[in-house]
């Protein structure tokens, strides 16, 4: 626990994600991502010399069969307020207008409720559970589908709401979220969504898998190299400039 709230706070302080009186909401699927992110962030709530708050934010797909209360019992032992907002997303997209591809109608819908949420709540931030492979697929997707070398940035501020949305698990890798998750039981929800697993995302995520097996540092120089060109808003600004994050599976 203890090294991961470090890395969260190296990621924090480097790209200046968050200062005093902040009101943070944390957007929380249910899956091991957000779970991991929330109570990262509220264990580096008790020493960070920044005093923030915390909120914890749920968009309900409206696909069934996802039960958020034990969601709910773990934001209570943080002390986090928890908002789940029910919507009809899913059905929208897959039983009325049944989309051939459904994710990106289904982000920018799933984004246009959470942001309203946060606005309801007066956060002025909400922190994003993307990690350290996630933006190396993102950076492989842009540059296989578009054609472009770009990624989502650390720290993005969203012009029509005002609100600034933050990534403080860039540092993380997924294989040590996966082992943080299990070994702190924690609640993670079934994804019931119809398109789960049959995404360019995660064609891009096998072909990394694979790559990785036969260039070990593959992610490691991709990450570096978003770091050193920089790509726009990825250039570390903070105390610990640059820092090396490492592929092998982290000790918790």
């Amino acid at each position: 626990m203890q090294k991961l709230v470090g890395l969260v706070r190296r990621c924090v302080d480097d790209y200046g994600m968050i200062l005093p009186g902040d009101k943070i909401a944390v957007g929380i699927s249910g899956g091991k991502d957000s779970l991991t992110l929330l109570v990262l962030l509220a264990a580096l709530r008790e020493y960070h010399p920044s005093h923030f708050s915390l909120e914890a934010v749920t968009i309900d797909m409206g696909l069934g069969g996802m039960d958020f209360s034990p969601v709910e019992s773990l934001c209570r032992e943080l002390g986090v307020n928890y908002t789940r907002v029910e919507t009809q997303i899913g059905p929208i997209i897959f039983d009325y207008r049944k989309e051939n591809n459904p994710c990106s109608m289904c982000a920018k819908m799933r984004r246009g409720a959470l942001n309203q949420a946060i606005l309801d709540l007066g956060c002025n931030k909400v922190a994003l559970g993307h990690h350290y492979d996630d933006a190396v697929e993102t950076f492989f997707l842009s540059l296989f589908y578009e054609g472009r070398l770009s990624c989502f940035q650390p720290v993005t501020n969203l012009d029509r709401t005002g609100i600034i949305q933050i990534r403080p698990m860039l540092y993380i890798p997924e294989k040590t979220i996966e082992n943080f998750a299990r070994q702190q039981n924690l609640p993670v929800v079934h994804n019931p969504c119809p398109a789960d697993k049959h995404t360019k995302r995660q064609e891009v995520k096998d072909l990394v898998y694979e790559l990785s097996g036969r260039y070990p540092d593959l992610k490691e120089r991709v990450f570096g190299a978003m770091q050193r060109l920089p790509l726009p808003e990825w250039g570390p600004t903070g105390r610990y400039n640059r820092p090396r994050v490492k592929n092998e599976e982290e000790q918790i």
